[in-house]
Order: structure tokens, then C-alpha cells, then sequence
């Protein structure tokens, strides 16, 4: 059987992202957690929401993109991939987390301009260790969007 990792979620950041370099080598690399809701009807047919929190790890350009772009609130698309992490915790136990490696981050909001949210924002779709450059636009609710992302094609 073939195997698959890969994951697409949109969400808003929890807090803002944490920013640090690696000790050997000086790699940047950049943590922070999404909260994606999830509406659903229950067994009396009641819409409830949920909520599912989740951390994604992005290296290199695509965090220094996340450092310079992203604070509390922000929306984003993350495409990545499910990876985990195990290491001893201060009181000797052991702890496990598992995260999304981000690949490729959509910056969601739009910027201000003059107070203004006209201007989207110009890093649109940033991947990790990209070559090349689409454009294109999405209309949601009436409002035009215009996005770019890399790829590493």
C-alpha cells in the first residue's frame, strides 16, 4: 500500500508564532498553533461547533516568511504533512506531539491600506524552498482575491 502524508487545513493562529535558529547551523525555523473550527448538527439536529487546535512547524524561508507575516489571529491555509517529536520533559517523562510540517503557507488577510482592506497580502502562498511563482484570483462573498504562491516545480 502506498503511503500518504499530506494535510490541508485553514485556520487562525492561537497566539503569535515563535521564531528561533537552530544551534548547529543557524537554520531558522518557526512554531505556532492553528485553531480550525468545525460546525456539525448533533443527534437532535442542534448545529454545535468545534474547535481542534493543532501546531505546525515551518523551516527555512517559509519561516522567516511566518516570523515577518503572521501575529495572533491571522488566517492561513497550511499544506503539509503529519510528523512526530518525542523527548524528555524536565521531570524525566517522556512527551510525544504531533504537528504539521507546513510545506506550503496561504497568508489569508488582507492588508490595510490607508485603513482601508484592499491590498492583499503581497506574500500570498509561500512554500518551502520554492522556484516559481503562480498568480491567480478567487472570488468569495463577492470580494476578489488575488493570490501568488511558489513552487518547487
Amino acid at each position: 500500500m502506498p503511503e500518504i502524508n499530506s494535510v490541508i487545513i485553514a485556520g487562525n493562529l492561537t497566539k503569535d508564532p515563535v521564531f528561533r535558529q537552530t544551534n548547529s547551523g543557524g537554520t531558522p525555523v518557526v512554531n505556532f498553533s492553528i485553531a480550525c473550527n468545525r460546525r456539525f448538527r448533533d443527534s437532535n439536529h442542534q448545529w454545535q461547533e468545534d474547535v481542534c487546535y493543532v501546531g505546525v512547524v515551518a523551516w527555512n524561508k517559509l519561516a522567516e516568511s511566518c516570523r515577518d507575516n503572521l501575529r495572533k489571529s491571522s488566517a492561513v491555509l497550511v499544506d503539509g504533512e503529519l510528523q512526530s517529536r518525542t523527548w524528555k520533559a524536565q521531570d524525566g517523562t517522556s512527551r510525544t506531539v504531533v504537528e504539521i510540517k507546513a510545506r506550503r503557507i496561504q497568508f489569508l488577510n488582507k492588508r490595510k491600506k490607508n485603513g482601508e482592506e484592499d491590498e492583499e497580502d503581497e506574500e500570498g502562498f509561500i512554500e518551502d524552498e520554492a522556484h516559481e511563482t503562480h498568480h491567480g484570483h478567487i472570488e468569495d462573498d463577492g470580494h476578489m482575491y488575488e493570490y501568488k504562491y511558489l513552487t518547487s516545480d
